[in-house]
């Protein structure tokens, strides 16, 4: 919907900017316009369509058809170091799905033609540019892709104005993709770096289709040893067995204890219908989901069998208790803490947390929540033993926010909850990093969601300089305007770099993203 309200939205426009004739003046000759659209999303490596250039083509109401003979492009440097091709497909005012391919540049120059010869009718119609970057392209490159003409058949050329965003193109790299591993859907991310270096990222298999538990579903694993340029192949690492279609665990989160080395994850598990629709008051699996862990003490590489801590953490009289998913944090006291959720005696839901202070052996949650009606959660620690909650709110329009000092016993809500932080009922990632500002390492919040009030669309990252107390317009980029199932994940890379893993539409995207290009 969103597509194609910009489709007439563009459409519109290109005929407010055609010659108009008054009703006292004699009518001019109407030419054609182009208008290229870049959108703001990255070009994403281990896809076959990237298409973020639109060129919108206006063909006069009663003039001839109009013949195209080429496409004239302008790239950088790092477009013909990391492009493998440029695709050019044709579509009229419709979904990107109906589309005809009319050309493809397999080897370029700085500034070069591609031959598309093609006849066009009155009306719109839409030519997208659509790179595809190499195998060993760095996501740590931008490109710029430019059409400055459209070539006719008999020397003239229309000119092309450009509008979106006017600087290169960001790229980023696939996770997992749509029918990798034969698996229909992957969802839900987390994302942690561990102290080698390594990014060890989780999310959901739904082998069968996109919808959330219960059903087939299993938690797997990627691992990155070179800043997420590149990505091992997927593990699985959380499987409760047959029958898989009614034994589902997901919605994972995942931390890293730097004292012992440890990489925990944490997921709901569903014994047939135990999720949020199904789940009863209770402790054992066949009446309400299960709250399960499992750990890592080699840096990702090999993983424990799933320990199940239920009855550690759940008020029996709850119908669940579970995880938020993305990451959780260990404190500088060496406390782990995961954000999670409960369903009170009512079926409310209530944000609230989950921690071990003995290094994973025992695990608490009975604890209450700050605010009724809110859900997927995750937290940061803002100074010590001070935690900050922030949470998705079922009312919609922006992000409840709470604060304790005492892991859970009190909270106090926040002065920018529910009034600074937009949101369309989605979940939401937080992170604390220690980062280069200036030249100068300091303490910074860093925030990342849909950051729209409706829509899951607009993927964007915020930095707050005084740990939460404001998030000033100036320090925050969009990274991606596409509609997506809105999930995401940050992580830090190195002082310099930080790294969101997110959704597409059934798929999950990483990409790394310089300090100083948020913060500015």
């Amino acid at each position: 919907m969103l597509a194609f309200l910009r489709f007439i939205t563009v459409a519109f426009a290109l005929l407010s900017l055609l010659p108009m004739a008054c009703a006292q003046k004699i009518s001019t000759v109407q030419q054609p316009n182009a208008v290229a659209y870049t959108y703001t999303s990255p070009v994403i490596k281990g896809k076959g369509l990237n298409p973020v250039i639109r060129i919108a083509l206006s063909v006069p109401a009663g003039s001839k058809p109009l013949p195209l003979q080429s496409l004239k492009l302008k790239l950088n440097h790092d477009a013909l170091a990391s492009v493998d091709s440029i695709e050019l497909y044709l579509t009229g005012a419709t979904p990107f799905s109906d589309r005809q391919r009319i050309g493809v540049l397999t080897a370029g120059k700085l500034e070069t033609n591609v031959n598309i010869e093609v006849t066009l009718e009155p009306g719109v119609h839409f030519i997208w540019i659509s790179p595809v970057l190499k195998e060993t392209a760095s996501i740590n490159r931008s490109i710029e892709i430019q059409c400055t003409g459209i070539a006719l058949k008999g020397g003239l050329t229309i000119p092309v104005n450009q509008t979106g965003i006017t600087g290169p193109l960001r790229t980023g790299v696939a996770i997992r993709k749509i029918q990798d591993d034969g698996v229909h859907t992957y969802r839900i991310p987390g994302i942690v770096r561990t102290d080698k270096g390594t990014l060890i990222s989780v999310y959901d298999i739904r082998y069968n289709n996109d919808r959330d538990l219960p059903g087939n579903i299993d938690v797997g694993m990627s691992r990155s040893t070179d800043g997420g340029n590149s990505w091992e192949p997927m593990k699985v690492i959380m499987d409760m067995g047959a029958p898989h279609e009614n034994n589902g665990i997901g919605d994972p989160a995942i931390l890293f204890d730097p004292a012992t080395r440890t990489i925990w994850v944490a997921a709901l598990w569903s014994k047939g219908n135990r999720s949020i629709a199904g789940s009863l008051p209770g402790i054992s699996p066949d009446t309400t989901g299960q709250f399960v862990l499992v750990k890592s003490t080699d840096d990702g590489k090999t993983w424990s069998a799933p320990i199940n801590i239920t009855t550690q953490v759940k008020n029996p009289a709850w119908h669940l208790f579970f995880n938020g998913p993305g990451s959780g944090i260990t404190m500088q006291n060496g406390t782990l803490v995961f954000a999670a959720q409960y369903w009170d005696e009512k079926k409310v839901p209530h944000s609230t947390l989950v921690y071990s202070r003995d290094k994973g052996n025992t695990w608490k949650g009975n604890i209450n929540g700050p605010k009724a009606n809110t859900t997927e959660a995750q937290l940061v620690e803002t100074s010590p033993g001070t935690l900050m909650l922030n949470m998705r709110d079922n009312r919609g329009s922006f992000r409840s926010v709470a604060t304790t000092s005492d892991l859970g016993q009190n909270w106090t809500e926040h002065a920018t909850s529910y009034t600074t932080l937009p949101d369309p009922v989605c979940m939401a990632s937080i992170l604390k990093a220690k980062v280069n500002t200036g030249g100068e390492l300091r303490e910074v919040l860093f925030f990342s969601n849909a950051a729209t009030t409706s829509g899951r669309f607009n993927i964007t990252i915020k930095a707050s300089l005084d740990l939460g107390e404001t998030w000033l317009p100036l320090h925050q980029l969009l990274v991606d305007e596409r509609l997506g199932y809105g999930y995401s994940s940050l992580t830090q890379i190195d002082e310099n770099t930080i790294g969101i893993l997110y959704e597409g539409i059934r798929e999950l995207y990483f990409v790394s993203i310089p300090v100083h290009h948020i913060i500015r």
